[in-house]
């Protein structure tokens, strides 16, 4: 017991790591939340910083939520229950981080890392709902909030799971559904950004 909380522990520490701030900071000696959105996403950074930096943020984020997942089964012996315990934290880690005050991102990227330990086939489908959405309406917002609002039926379509994994997904995707309510209300209000592929040069 002692080795699982110490991994939940990790996990969320892990979470925690702002590679989008870090990264922006390394760059232009700039907080990336004094920047457009103010969020330390890959969005964000693709926005503010440049295609290259956007694409090695999300790269980073989603490894993370993998490797957290990875970590807990590699000592438990793939115990599912723990592994989706440690799903959670490392995205509660990634929306909360102790090195930023608590003022983190909204953990999208970190929820596919996730979803790609866990669920990789649900994660399919999701992903390619996302880049319909964002092709036709040029929202990450709200292919993203879609991704996440669909992601619990297709893990329960798919693989009929245990409850442990069933109450994170769900959790984690009602999460990040939260953490976007600004995004909805402009989305309701016709002001949200839309995508930019060219971002800064």
């Amino acid at each position: 017991m002692m080795i699982q909380a110490a991994l939940l522990l990790a996990a969320y520490l892990l979470g925690g790591i702002p590679f989008g701030y870090l990264l922006v900071r390394l760059k232009t000696g700039k907080d990336v939340r004094s920047m457009g959105s103010g969020n330390i996403g890959a969005t964000n950074v693709l926005r503010t910083t440049g295609r290259a930096f956007g694409v090695l943020t999300l790269l980073l984020d989603i490894a993370k939520g993998w490797l957290a997942c990875w970590l807990m089964g590699r000592f438990t012996d793939g115990n599912p229950a723990w592994m989706a315990a440690a799903g959670i934290a490392v995205v509660l880690g990634h929306a909360y981080p102790v090195f930023l005050k608590f003022q983190g991102g909204k953990a999208v990227a970190s929820f596919v890392g996730v979803a790609l330990a866990l669920a990789p086939a649900a994660l399919l489908g999701v992903v390619v709902v996302f880049i319909l959405v964002v092709a036709v309406t040029r929202y990450i917002s709200l292919g993203s909030i879609l991704g996440a609002a669909l992601f619990p039926f297709g893990v329960w379509l798919i693989y009929h799971p245990g409850w442990p994994l069933m109450v994170a997904v769900t959790f984690c995707s009602a999460f990040i559904v939260w953490r976007h309510r600004s995004n909805i209300e402009r989305l309701r209000a016709g002001t949200e950004n839309m995508l930019n592929l060219g971002g800064r040069k």
